[in-house]
């Protein structure tokens, strides 16, 4: 299996560094081909902009047309190309980084922002009556897996149905439906870990087994039910989900978690 990992702390000594390291050496350990791209470390340039197209940015610049032009002539920039070779190298995308206001630090979304331009992460696949062009389980990623590692502050209680800060299948689906599964991939449901900043030196051996466990069993776990844009349970091009399909009672984004 080969892992890339992009990890998104400053912190080197954090809690999340901690957990993109083990996920290494486990993963390494066991047989396994590993990338990290650590967006701190790398000085990653999180705004999208006229330079990362180069000859092909229009004026006024106008972002999808424009990445999807420079995408095609290879005039991307190398940063850009480097980490979009990443991906499509890697059996298996894990992102790690902590829940900063409700989502994922700038920097990490700035590398979703650059990295999946045009023709590339969307924009891709045919466009008629019975499709709506390859994404939401098709696509350039296709084939691949993925799965979010999320530190959040609050305790779990915080988080559930009916806590302050709503569920966390909730805050984490804009990630999870939209940027992995968007591309194609599969997506497998998320380690997270709670109260990580009243975490202690003794609670690490349990949160680091937790998280051996499951970088150990990536291959067997069951992805997130996600239903298929293009497989019939969608009408189009409203692209609204066919009556009758939605379970009874169910609403808002869990009508896209077949039961």
């Amino acid at each position: 299996m080969k892992t890339l990992i992009v990890h998104a702390h400053p912190e080197p000594r954090s809690l999340n560094s901690a957990l993109k390291d083990l996920a290494v050496s486990t993963l390494e350990n066991a047989g396994h081909q590993v990338q990290v791209s650590d967006l701190y470390a790398m000085d990653w340039k999180a705004a999208a902009d006229a330079a990362d197209y180069g000859p092909a940015a229009s004026h006024p610049l106008r972002v999808a047309r424009d990445s999807g032009r420079a995408f095609d002539t290879g005039t991307l920039t190398p940063d850009v190309l480097a980490e979009q070779e990443k991906l499509l190298w890697a059996d298996t995308v894990i992102l790690q980084f902590p829940l900063w206001w409700y989502t994922m630090p700038a920097i990490l979304k700035g590398w979703v922002d650059r990295v999946y331009t045009y023709h590339f992460a969307y924009g891709v696949g045919e466009h008629s009556d019975t499709r709506y062009g390859d994404r939401f389980g098709e696509g350039t990623l296709a084939g691949r897996r993925a799965m979010l590692s999320v530190t959040a502050g609050g305790p779990e209680s915080h988080y559930s149905a009916r806590g302050i800060n709503g569920p966390m299948d909730d805050l984490l689906f804009p990630i999870h439906h939209g940027v992995l599964y968007h591309p194609g991939m599969e997506v497998l449901p998320p380690f997270v870990l709670y109260g990580a900043d009243r975490m202690t030196d003794e609670d690490f051996p349990d949160a680091a087994k937790a998280w051996e466990q499951r970088l150990l069993t990536l291959d067997s776990t069951e992805p997130i039910a996600f239903r298929p844009q293009n497989h019939g349970d969608y009408e189009i091009p409203s692209l609204h989900l066919k009556e009758g399909l939605e379970p009874a009672g169910r609403t808002g984004f869990g009508l896209h978690v077949r039961a």
